[in-house]
């Protein structure tokens, strides 16, 4: 069994993280295959053109894809990487090495087995893929016919239950001159929607049109008056400090300040932001707050930096939260397509951080912990776990849900709910101790450690299980983190990403050394007969509450 031989040692990595999160304020986000190839496709005359053609180049597996080796997550950058290099191969002059091979590859991609698959639930995925699958479409009927003939013949076409209706609907909306909802200026790239008719063209973010780096929507900020120059010069930072390469979803500044603070400061990490982060999160005391610049407000976001705020002794009321209140529970945003178990635990943070300021609150707030403790119960998997549709993997949604439920005091009445997520968690570790969707990973690992860290009592063979992930997180796999967050396609907010992995180690130390020799852990050995007294008994126990 794995135990640290002393106590983890935080204060300074955890400084060291909260300390990026100012010097890099649009937020750390890996290359984007799709936003990189967009620029390609659109922009060649902007500066590291050659850098992000290599980048693709390089990006594409032996299976001729881009993206994650997992089938329906390649789709989005596939049908992205081949259109920009099917642009690029149409240009004149000496194509990069190369160049012909990668376009025919990723043809035969399209062509192949990953065509007749389920599109995984990424924004804009059915606004995307046939847009680009018919651009793809026409830049083959445009190629010289000596540059065409040694490609596959033939256009490829859309995966089975992906239509183009959606897309033509709104695109006739475009033009008819009807006004778009605010969460389509994510997509604006697909829509064909001219200069002045981008969202915040008149007197919108200077910055960024909806959080878009590349394509069409980040150059038409760039472009248009008056505030084209310092849209250029987000741009060009974005390309400087990628060296080419630009990542999506960016600027994720709310994102990931609220994302890192409420976790470290959950898990009893002591650390203390400039006043600077801290103000930047109180705008969602007004009327909500965005992951970005560019972006609509969302109760995700406003829900965890009302929570931050509330661990940093600045709580404030989350009655801006009803704006997205529906039937079903909270909403991330108002038209959303889906719904977001983990907006609806982060909705449940809120609250259960304000009404333990406020246990005084009118009977709306005090009503909130028991209707989403039964929201997320409703929706938990039969295996145990949640799934959700901002994170590929389920060890994320299964430990947001398990920290609200328990954090809020919802546990006392979801001691089922609860219990049966541990056992999910202990069931699926891996041989080499990890956890993972697919593979074992330090995200997922470090998720699932939350879990078991955060329930009210131990299950047997908890803290055995926890030595073996603990071993994982000292010494991780290669590569520690691919992409797991849901964004046009899997991307990783790397500060994000990082709090989760420190936090897990510091609790994981803190358990494994009472076990070993402090204190000794409390151990429950039957968590499918748990109830309310043994979780009343035993309450308290929790780092993360």
């Amino acid at each position: 069994m794995t135990r640290p031989a002393r106590a983890a040692a935080l204060p300074r990595p955890a400084d060291e993280l909260v300390a990026g999160l100012s010097r890099r304020p649009w937020g750390q986000v890996d290359p984007s295959t799709y936003e990189t190839a967009r620029l390609v496709a659109v922009a060649p005359g902007l500066p590291g053109h050659d850098a992000r053609v290599a980048h693709l180049l390089r990006a594409q597996r032996p299976t001729a894809r881009w993206g994650p080796p997992v089938q329906g997550y390649a789709l989005v950058p596939t049908v992205s990487a081949t259109d920009a290099l099917l642009a690029e191969l149409a240009r004149p002059g000496t194509p990069a090495a190369g160049l012909l091979d990668a376009v025919a590859g990723g043809l035969r991609a399209l062509h192949g087995p990953l065509g007749p698959v389920d599109l995984p639930d990424t924004p804009g995925a059915d606004l995307i893929v046939p847009a680009l699958v018919g651009s793809i479409g026409e830049r083959l009927d445009r190629l010289a016919p000596e540059v065409r003939h040694r490609l596959p013949a033939g256009r490829p076409g859309l995966p089975a239950g992906v239509t183009r209706e959606r897309l033509d609907r709104i695109r006739a909306g475009v033009a008819a001159g009807v006004d778009l909802p605010a969460k389509l200026a994510h997509f604006v790239e697909v829509l064909e929607l001219p200069p002045d008719r981008l969202p915040g063209a008149h007197g919108g973010d200077p910055l960024a049109v909806g959080a878009i780096p590349g394509g069409d929507g980040g150059l038409a900020a760039a472009t248009r008056p008056p505030d084209g120059a310092a849209a250029r010069g987000f741009l060009a930072e974005l390309v400087r400090h990628g060296g080419g390469p630009v990542p999506c979803p960016t600027p994720i500044t709310v994102f990931e300040r609220a994302w890192v603070l409420s976790g470290l400061l959950r898990a009893g990490v002591p650390v203390v932001p400039p006043a600077a982060l801290v103000d930047s999160l109180a705008v969602a005391t007004g009327r909500g707050i965005a992951t970005g610049a560019g972006l609509p407000t969302d109760a995700d976001t406003t829900a965890v930096a009302l929570d931050a705020l509330g661990r940093l002794g600045r709580p404030a009321d989350p009655a801006v939260l009803w704006e997205y209140e529906t039937a079903d529970g909270f909403c991330t945003w108002p038209g959303e397509d889906g719904f977001s178990v983990t907006t609806n635990a982060h909705v449940l943070d809120a609250f259960a951080r304000h009404l333990a300021h406020h246990p005084d609150a009118n009977a709306r707030h005090r009503a909130v912990p028991t209707r989403l403790a039964a929201v997320l119960r409703e929706r938990q998997s039969a295996d145990g776990g949640w799934q959700d549709r901002w994170h590929a993997s389920p060890y994320y949604a299964t430990a947001c849900c398990v920290l609200a439920l328990v954090g809020s005091g919802a546990g006392r009445t979801a001691a089922d709910a609860v219990g049966a997520a541990v056992r999910f968690v202990l069931r699926t570790q891996h041989a080499d101790g990890s956890w993972g969707r697919w593979s074992g990973t330090v995200e997922e690992t470090a998720y699932a450690l939350h879990v078991l860290l955060a329930a009210p009592w131990a299950a047997a063979g908890v803290t055995a299980a926890i030595a073996r992930g603990y071993g994982r997180l000292i010494d991780p796999p290669d590569p520690p983190h691919p992409p797991l967050w849901y964004g046009k396609e899997l991307y990783r907010p790397v500060a994000v990403v990082e709090a989760a992995v420190l936090t897990a180690r510091h609790l994981a130390t803190e358990h494994l050394l009472r076990a070993g020799g402090g204190r000794p852990a409390r151990e429950a050995v039957s968590v499918p007969k748990a109830g309310t007294a043994d979780i009343q008994r035993l309450e308290g126990t929790c780092g993360h509450c």
